[in-house]
């Protein structure tokens, strides 16, 4: 199976991206080396977590996992965890492209992972556009992606779903649920957190937390 993950770690890293995007995997950058290791320690954890369920985001955030590689991560959250959360860290061999004396934090990733640790979910995570894109000139920002490039990311989320034993699919976000309907994968959909969702991306997961222990335990 690392087989596997590596070679598909490495087709994101071959892939030329438009204008106004960065792939953060790309070989054309050394830093990327440690977001290629990074990605690689998590999908190997994955693995042996063998979840059920995806979170399918829309894009990386400059100051996410653009920065560690690994979908809803932040630096600090990548270095320190959170209460609860044990699978980051150095001690699991997770590293940062430079030491620094103050890690960023990004609001969606640190939503994101506490309502999962909340409702006791383990999560895959991925983006229907898995590289960063940005406004031109200015690549210390977010821009929604393009249809083309969510064409792009079509193959990749395939193929991530593909890898794992996935059951169930959330789309979070309008962007992620177009990407999974024109691949006719079906999903539900929760509220993008970001601007003023974070109320209801929670209890959009509460619901389906509620739903997964039904079936449980029916």
């Amino acid at each position: 199976m690392t087989h596997k993950f590596e070679t598909f770690i490495d087709e994101l890293a071959k892939l030329e991206v438009p204008e106004n995007v960065y792939n953060q995997y790309s070989y054309n950058d050394q830093e990327n080396t440690i977001r290629r290791d990074n990605l690689l320690i998590y999908l190997k954890q994955m693995d042996k977590i063998k979840p059920k369920l995806i979170l399918v985001g829309e894009a990386p955030g400059y100051r996410g996992s653009r920065l560690t590689g690994v979908p809803f991560t932040s630096e600090y959250l990548l270095m320190n965890n959170m209460k609860g959360l044990d699978f980051f860290g150095k001690e699991n061999g997770y590293r940062l492209v430079s030491e620094k004396e103050r890690l960023l934090k990004e609001a969606t990733a640190t939503i994101i992972r506490n309502t999962l640790l909340e409702q006791d979910i383990v999560s895959l995570g991925w983006n229907a556009f898995p590289f960063h894109p940005h406004k031109k000139d200015n690549d210390k920002s977010n821009r929604t992606p393009t249809k083309k490039e969510l064409l792009l990311g079509e193959p990749f989320l395939v193929q991530m779903i593909d890898m794992f034993p996935i059951k169930r699919v959330v789309a979070v976000g309008n962007k992620a649920e177009e990407s999974l309907h024109q691949l006719g994968i079906g999903c539900q959909k929760v509220r993008h957190p970001a601007q003023g969702g974070k109320n209801a991306f929670v209890q959009g997961i509460k619901q389906i937390n509620e739903e997964l222990n039904d079936e449980c335990n029916s």
